[in-house]
């Protein structure tokens, strides 16, 4: 069993310490540890300050912690570094360029926002919205992200809790989903979302998963270090993909993201 999305306290949403999650992902049987915690992204309003993702500050202390352990734990586990992060168009290379300096050896595309976040008009897309205009912006963007080749895989894709006609999800998502496809990227079943019964996992878009042929991969979305110890919810995960005739990517081959 692997993992390549964890999180840490530094996103401040989450909770216990870098070793904690180490020690539960072993105990769980978890041979692969990827820490992709909610990336900075240098915003260009010098008074916001997102409030669930770490910040600019935060990247010596989170690279120096995970390579530390990686270190210590290398005989028990393998451990990657990574970033989940938005692609906010104004803002995407200058924060790239920032990370880089630190070192990572992956990201996942974690696509919350349409447009910029730190804009007026900027749409969070776990709200409920009937709005067809920024389902499809919320599509577009998070496309033009996977373009640039960047990413390991795009998390909880069905994010978009569009609440409108369902013929104009399907339509919407198929499109979504045959594009992911055309780029070689799985998507994420999403544990967190499926454990706490949030609008994802959309059981209409992994119908649309399963016409497509979508790689998939299951993502615990780790906020908590015990929420490695639930296998029932992972069991389920695979049951409920089953079902739908879908068999999840079991590992992904970090450093084989190139430019697409």
């Amino acid at each position: 069993m692997r993992n390549y999305h964890t999180h840490t306290t530094r996103c401040r949403h989450a909770f216990g310490k870098d070793r904690d999650y180490v020690n539960k992902a072993i105990k769980a049987g978890i041979t692969e540890l990827g820490f992709s915690d909610h990336a900075p992204m240098l915003f260009p309003v010098d008074n916001y300050y997102s409030t669930y993702r770490m910040f600019p500050e935060d990247v010596p202390d989170y690279v120096n912690s995970i390579n530390l352990l990686r270190e210590e734990y290398k005989d028990k586990i393998k451990i990657h570094l990574g970033y989940e992060i938005e692609y906010l168009p104004d803002i995407i290379d200058k924060t790239i360029a920032y990370l880089k300096k630190y070192g990572y050896e992956y990201l996942i595309l974690g696509q919350h926002f349409t447009d910029n976040e730190y804009e007026p008009h900027s749409h969070y897309c776990g709200i409920p919205s009937n709005n067809a205009q920024a389902f499809d912006k919320y599509i577009e963007q998070a496309l033009d992200g996977l373009k640039t080749g960047m990413f390991l895989y795009i998390a909880h894709p069905d994010l978009f809790n569009y609440t409108g006609p369902d013929e104009v999800y399907t339509e919407k998502m198929t499109y979504f989903c045959q594009e992911i496809k055309k780029l070689d990227y799985p998507v994420e079943f999403n544990l967190l979302g499926y454990a706490q019964k949030r609008n994802y996992p959309d059981k209409r878009f992994w119908e649309i998963v399963s016409k497509v042929g979508n790689d998939v991969i299951i993502g615990f979305d780790a906020h908590s270090p015990e929420v490695f110890q639930n296998k029932k919810i992972y069991n389920d995960a695979k049951k409920y993909l089953s079902n739908l005739g879908i068999i999840p990517l079991e590992k992904l081959e970090i450093g084989e993201q190139k430019e697409r």
